[in-house]
This record gives C-alpha cells, sequence and structure tokens, in this order.
C-alpha cells in the first residue's frame, strides 16, 4: 500500500504522532513545551523517526536533514538546562523546536502528496508546482510563526500562554 515497506511503516506510525503532540502545544502553549506529556510524546516521535531515516530513505539529504533534526531536538530540549544561556534558554529552545517542526513537516507534506491516493497521486513530478507551493507555504507558516513565538516570548516570558 502506498509503496511502503514494513520498515517505511515503522518509520511512518512511528514518527506520526509528533505532528498532532506539536499542533497541541503551539495551539495551547504558544510553543513546543518538553516539559509536558505532549513534549514527552512529541521527543520520543522525533526520535523514532529521525533514526529510523536512516534505514528507509532514498534521497541522498535525508541523512543530513536527520541529523539536524536530532542536533535541534536535544539542543531543543536540553536548553533549559543550562543556567549560564540566562533569558536565551527559552529563545534557543522555541527556536530549535520549532526548527524540528518544519523539518517534520516538508517531508510529510512532500511524501503525502507523491503517494496519495494511492496507485494516483497528487504530484509525480518532484519540480511540480503544487510540491513547492506547498513547501513554501510551510516554510512561510514557520517563520511567521517563529517570529510569533520570539515576540510573545519578550513580550510576555514564559506566561504567554
Amino acid at each position: 500500500m502506498f509503496g511502503i515497506t514494513p520498515l517505511g511503516w515503522l518509520h511512518t506510525l512511528g514518527s506520526l504522532p509528533a505532528i498532532p503532540a506539536a499542533a497541541y502545544m503551539i495551539f495551547r502553549f504558544g510553543r513546543i513545551k518538553p516539559d509536558s506529556v505532549p513534549g514527552y510524546i512529541y521527543f520520543v516521535c522525533m526520535l523514532v523517526g529521525s533514526l529510523t531515516i536512516f534505514l528507509v530513505a532514498k534521497a541522498p539529504i535525508s541523512p543530513a536533514i536527520a541529523i539536524v533534526t536530532m542536533l535541534c531536538l536535544f539542543g531543543g530540549y536540553a536548553a533549559n538546562r543550562y543556567a549560564f544561556l540566562g533569558r536565551l534558554r527559552k529563545y534557543i529552545e522555541t527556536s530549535f523546536l520549532s526548527l524540528t517542526v518544519f523539518l517534520l513537516m516538508v517531508p510529510s507534506v512532500s511524501e503525502t502528496l507523491r503517494r496519495v491516493p494511492d496507485g494516483h497521486p497528487f504530484v509525480t513530478d518532484p519540480n511540480s508546482v503544487v510540491l513547492k507551493g506547498a513547501v513554501g507555504l510551510i516554510a512561510a507558516v514557520f517563520v511567521s510563526g517563529l517570529a510569533a513565538q520570539i515576540y510573545c516570548l519578550a513580550r510576555y516570558g514564559d506566561r504567554a500562554r
């Protein structure tokens, strides 16, 4: 189904819960909140997705994206532990974890558009206008969302929501 191997399904189903977990935290807290139950779910699912990509990806850039994702994930979750960063801790945490959401959504949307519906996908050409538009929209949401998060942190601190 959809041309996905069993290992590909493990990757997909292992990382898929990160999307609703991220959406919930962004709407509930205004950012990814590591010290919450959805934050723990997000971390585990992102880690599963990042680690399994080495086994399933065919594109040469995929391992590099997985490494950047893991670095941002670990950096975002660890940032609050480094007191010497002072007020920058929340900004680093928010920026890194927002970047992981972006790095999750780009391949998720791309793969979905190139596989669904089964047998007649929306996009067959990697240079498709639809695919480029979708990735551009995700990038615009990332940039504007991160700007809003940084603004709220600067204005309201951790009491933003």
